[in-house]
């Protein structure tokens, strides 16, 4: 069977055509904002070109939303009309919170160490008298279901966790965990943004699932997956209303509000169409290299990354089992200042990101995607090398 990755290794001139940033600079950054591989900007070209010279048919426009659909929906293996077009993925995050009747008493599980955007949502939920109970790890990110299982009482009506801790880079076995909360009959909510278009994401077992394409999509700003399983419409009323999820004959206001029957009732207005052709592209890209096969890849150049800094004295966060790791990879140098280091890193035109513990531990991360080299990480890791200057006295 012909690897459709084999391209990207062994012509570097395709590689750096499809993913032009190649040309200047090593970025490995695809865990904060993403660059955009040559198809998806040129989607997002021609499209725009397209609204400046005439006028799209709007029936066209409506089976361009219904592709992308049907393309998210494989991505994740869920049904098309439970797919929503929205992003940021804290958007998806507050319809899900502010969507289900809460009553007070009522118990929500969360991180408190994860990214903001998935956990303020649901400390908001305090005002209607919702109680937030927060994890507790002995590692960060490392979320097993017999942590969950611990902390579920009779009250508890949803979990929300991300899909990857957006430092430490542990992945959590969303199928185990889903499992065990279905069992109990308590909802799951999944911040899936630092997996989906890196590592199999799906929702077998989930019941509400947000994801910007800005990072491991490959795709533009602003514009996601949102997942509401089926059985789950009633459950989780649209916090937002507009002409779009409402059904209005004409474009005349109803007395009486009825949904969409689709997962559009979370959409209440027009889309953004520019970020769903490039969210579109980016995900049929994807799909064509191949979701197992992207994981691997990336899965080797963060081991092979990760061996690299280990002999030059970094540790390590995030997980030691390969089951649980993703693209992420933060490490700090004992005696090594980590702004410098990021600087110095910068300077040489790697693209990385500096980021920090609650404790003030700071970490240069890396995370590579399924078209980084070998080449370009023994370039990193010589740049590190020689970045002697900046060692601590």
């Amino acid at each position: 069977m012909l690897d459709p990755l084999a391209p990207l290794v062994i012509d570097e001139n395709y590689r750096q055509r499809t993913f032009p940033i190649t040309q200047k600079k090593i970025f490995l950054s695809h865990a904060a904002v993403t660059t955009l591989p040559e198809p998806v900007a040129r989607a997002m070209n021609e499209y725009n070109a397209l609204w400046a010279t005439s006028v799209p048919d709007y029936s066209e426009t409506l089976a361009l939303i219904a592709d992308a659909k049907r393309i998210a929906a494989e991505l994740i293996r869920a049904e098309p009309d439970e797919i929503a077009l929205l992003g940021p993925t804290s958007l998806g995050l507050n319809l899900f919170a502010l969507g289900l009747g809460w009553q007070p008493g009522d118990e929500v599980i969360c991180y408190f160490e994860d990214y903001p955007a998935n956990v303020y949502p649901w400390l908001g939920l305090r005002s209607q008298g919702v109680e937030v109970r927060f994890l507790q790890t002995a590692n960060l990110g490392e979320i097993t279901p017999e942590q969950i299982r611990a902390h579920l009482t009779r009250r508890t009506r949803l979990v929300a966790l991300a899909s990857c801790h957006f430092v430490s880079g542990y992945r959590l076995d969303l199928a185990a965990i889903g499992q065990l909360l279905h069992e109990r009959e308590v909802l799951f909510s999944v911040d899936a943004i630092q997996t989906l278009g890196a590592f199999p994401t799906t929702v077998e077992h989930v019941d509400f699932l947000s994801a910007d394409a800005h990072k491991w999509l490959l795709g533009p700003v602003s514009i996601g997956v949102v997942f509401v399983r089926k059985d789950r419409f009633e459950v989780c009323r649209p916090a937002l209303l507009g002409s779009r999820n409402i059904k209005s004959p004409g474009f005349v206001a109803q007395a009486e509000m009825e949904f969409v029957p689709s997962a559009q009732r979370y959409e209440p207005g027009v889309l953004n169409m520019p970020g769903v052709v490039g969210m579109r592209a980016a995900m049929r890209l994807l799909l064509d290299a191949g979701i197992e096969r992207v994981s691997e890849r990336i899965a080797g150049l963060r081991a092979y990354l990760g061996e690299g800094l280990r002999q030059l004295g970094f540790d390590q966060l995030g997980p030691t089992h390969p089951a649980n790791a993703a693209g992420i990879l933060a490490a700090r140098h004992p005696r090594r200042d980590m702004p410098k280091l990021y600087e110095r890193l910068t300077a040489a035109d790697v693209v990385c990101s500096l980021r920090q513990d609650r404790q003030g531990n700071q970490y240069v991360r890396f995370s590579p995607h399924f078209y980084n080299t070998e080449a370009e990480l023994d370039q990193v890791l010589k740049v590190i090398e020689n970045a002697n200057p900046y060692r601590r006295p």
